[in-house]
């Protein structure tokens, strides 16, 4: 749920001939360490499209400038190849690079301090294993006084809480793995938190749903208005493996994150994953009143659903499993933000790929075809019928968000 913001700003490096021994390896902490990459979905950042693994250079636009993602390989002059582990951990755990640099919170130490020593160690030893690539990034590019890392003293006093995860002994095992998971290496609140005016999450509404980098991270709680609590745990375990159910398909920074991440995770830890998001926020409905029938943007916006959007999703908005998204009771129709749907109208879409559901539907943008209005007036007729009910989109939001899209092509 953008690309997902993952090991932004990770100056790491680190000696890697303790781990290139040959034959005295340990495979089995490598092939820890590998899951846990995966879990913690570093490629989703740390490769670029068409680069070499892990070594940097994709571009994060975030409200303070442009931070890029570093070469975590380890290669010596430009990756992480002279580091401790006391410094990697530091890095992972505390959000203090080699010699103490400050790190910014893009790279999501606020869940990695969770992982344990051991834990963060394998991921070092897998990293040891890839391939070393020489190249240079320049990952803090934000604007003064954003650049001055020293500021970073401060956000943490206000925003991060050191520690490693602690079970919770009201609650299951397989709860708990899932707690771990979705708090700790899968750092799901980076993107589905709502942030204080500082980037920092808001604590008092975990998971609850999230605007950065032009798309909104739905509510991945149970709430059974605009978050997951209409689907059942099968439904939410078949979505994290494959990238799509009988309701939706993954698309954008969550298609990376199924790409990198979640598809390659183990079942029971995806069913751990289900068991945990599906016992968060339960009860809570939120649910708003529908914009009338009879207004003029819902009448207009019958109008061009019925020409440009019904010949996929049906006249009853139900859609085609595993092809054209469910519209009718949707959570992310439904979300107080819109950004994701008028993103997906005015560029158009293409789904998550997987080994389980390869098919990868596309959507066509409309941005072409519809004006302001227009694309206001269709959103705001599928979010409140077939018994939806959401906040009206106005011409104006969709304005500056055309405007915002042209800007960053």
């Amino acid at each position: 749920m953008i690309r997902t913001l993952t090991l932004f700003g990770l100056l790491l490096g680190f000696n890697v001939s303790a781990y290139a021994q040959g034959s005295t390896q340990d495979f089995s902490l490598i092939e820890r360490g590998r899951y846990l990459v995966t879990l913690s979905d570093c490629a989703g950042c740390h490769t670029a499209p068409g680069g070499e693994p892990f070594a940097g250079g994709v571009a994060l636009q975030t409200p303070f400038g442009t931070l890029v993602a570093p070469n975590i390989t380890s290669d010596t002059d430009t990756g992480i190849g002279n580091w401790s582990d006391d410094e990697f951990v530091s890095a992972l755990q505390e959000g203090r690079g080699r010699n103490g640099t400050r790190l910014y919170p893009a790279m999501p130490y606020t869940a990695y301090t969770k992982m344990s020593r051991d834990d963060i160690l394998a991921m070092r030893a897998y990293l040891a294993t890839v391939a070393p690539v020489h190249h240079k990034v320049i990952a803090n590019q934000l604007p003064f006084p954003f650049n001055v890392r020293l500021a970073m003293m401060f956000w943490n006093w206000l925003n991060f809480t050191p520690g490693r995860f602690v079970a919770d002994p009201q609650q299951t095992a397989e709860w708990n793995r899932g707690a771990f998971l979705v708090q700790g290496p899968g750092h799901c609140g980076t993107c589905h938190t709502a942030k204080t005016v500082l980037g920092g999450d808001k604590t008092d509404s975990p998971l609850t749903g999230a605007t950065l980098q032009g798309w909104f991270a739905p509510n991945i709680t149970a709430n059974s208005h605009n978050g997951i609590g209409g689907w059942s745990k099968d439904d939410l375990i078949q979505y994290l493996k494959t990238g799509a159910n009988k309701s939706t398909l993954a698309s954008g920074p969550m298609a990376e994150a199924v790409t990198h991440s979640t598809s390659h995770m183990k079942d029971a830890d995806i069913a751990a994953i289900a068991t945990y998001l599906l016992g968060t926020g339960k009860g809570a409905t939120d649910k708003p009143t529908p914009v009338a029938a009879d207004d003029p943007s819902m009448k207009a916006g019958a109008a061009i659903y019925k020409d440009a959007c019904a010949p996929c999703h049906r006249d009853n908005g139900q859609g085609d499993a595993q092809l054209f998204p469910r519209l009718a009771g949707s959570p992310l129709v439904q979300s107080d933000d819109p950004t994701t749907l008028g993103r997906v109208v005015l560029e158009g879409s293409r789904a998550v790929a997987t080994a389980s559901a390869p098919t990868a539907p596309a959507m066509p943008a409309f941005d072409w075809r519809l004006n302001d209005d227009q694309v206001a007036a269709v959103l705001t007729y599928i979010r409140n019928h077939w018994g939806n009910a959401a906040p009206a989109v106005t011409a104006a939001t969709i304005s500056k968000q055309r405007a915002s899209l042209a800007e960053s092509r």
